[in-house]
């Protein structure tokens, strides 16, 4: 994917780019919804036709939202765990480093909502996007934020049989992602931002201890 830089004008032969950037500014604003092609070549001052010549359809250009929105959220987590401060003890410091990483999960989910969103949504293509038989069979690309919750407990855990690790993997995900969708939309969203962290670290101390062994 092209890198994202600001702004909302383009330079020669840099379109797609800023029809990237534009759609990246109005997944942020409202969700996947507000992504739209014909807005997205509004608001850099090309036309509809200029604009499909970089991309078939909404569908391509909010899939390559998500993968962005998937990338940022990943760096979020990484950012929130290379806060975290260290310690001398091995486990202690993986247990750490699972929490900050779930905190940064949770912390982006609250603060992007749009971001957030957008990340984990299924496009709808028009029926002259729809892909053929074998790009319908392509396996899609391993969520980077899963990829560093199960790395994170396989440094608490040790590496157990794939199917093990990955349904770990699974399960703290589905805690945090959980908890994300609860305080956007679900009945937490109008808790108080104290009573909020509490949730959130409550949560997160019940993922760690789960990878304790008894």
């Amino acid at each position: 994917m092209a890198a994202i830089s600001g702004g909302k004008t383009y330079h020669h032969g840099d379109l797609r780019n800023a029809l990237i950037c534009a759609a990246v500014d109005l997944a942020t604003e409202g969700g996947p919804e507000r992504v739209v092609l014909r807005e997205a070549a509004r608001r850099v001052g090309v036309s509809p036709t200029a604009a499909y010549r970089h991309f078939d359809g909404r569908g391509e250009l909010l899939r390559t939202v998500r993968t962005h929105a998937q990338r940022v959220l990943a760096d979020a987590m990484e950012r929130a765990a290379a806060r975290e401060p260290g310690a001398d003890d091995p486990a202690l410091a993986a247990e750490r480093r699972l929490a900050a990483l779930c905190r940064g999960y949770v912390g982006f989910a609250v603060e992007h909502p749009g971001l957030y969103r957008a990340a984990f949504c299924v496009p709808r293509p028009a029926r002259e996007e729809l892909p053929g038989p074998a790009e319908r069979q392509a396996p899609e690309p391993e969520v980077r934020a899963f990829t560093l919750l199960r790395e994170a407990l396989e440094a608490l855990t040790g590496t157990p049989r794939p199917g093990v690790r990955a349904a770990g993997g699974a399960a703290a995900w589905s805690a945090v992602h959980g908890l994300s969708l609860l305080l956007l939309d679900g009945p937490l969203r109008r808790l108080p931002a104290q009573r909020r962290n509490d949730v959130v670290e409550t949560t997160l101390a019940m993922v760690v201890s789960g990878t304790r062994t008894p």
